[in-house]
C-alpha cells in the first residue's frame, strides 16, 4: 500500500473541494490515486471539522482566478512531494 505524506493527502482535499463542479472521479485521476483513496481523505477531513461538509464552499465558488491559481499551487507541490527523496523523476511524471 502507498502511503502520502499528510500535506498531500490535505492538498489533495483542498483542491476538490475548490473546484465547483468536480468529482472525486476527475480530482483523484488528476493527481494519480485511487477515487476510493481520495473518498476516504475527505470524509477523514469532515471527521475533523464538525459541522463541515465535502461541498464547496459558496466563496469558492465564485473566484475562477483564485481557484486556478490554487490549482496550479496544488499541481507544483504534489509534483515536489512526488520528487522527493527515493522517487525516480523519470517515473514520477
Amino acid at each position: 500500500m502507498k502511503h502520502y505524506p499528510a500535506v498531500f493527502k490535505a492538498d489533495a482535499v483542498a483542491l476538490y473541494r475548490s473546484l465547483p463542479g468536480a468529482t472525486i472521479k476527475s480530482v483523484a485521476a488528476d493527481l494519480g490515486v485511487n477515487t476510493e483513496t481520495l473518498r476516504n481523505w475527505i470524509r477523514s477531513a469532515d471527521r475533523r471539522r464538525p459541522g463541515s461538509h465535502s461541498t464547496q464552499p459558496a466563496a469558492s465558488q465564485s473566484g475562477g482566478d483564485d481557484v486556478r491559481a490554487e490549482l496550479a499551487a496544488a499541481r507544483k507541490r504534489i509534483r515536489h512531494v512526488d520528487r522527493g527523496p527515493g522517487r525516480c523523476p523519470a517515473v514520477a511524471g
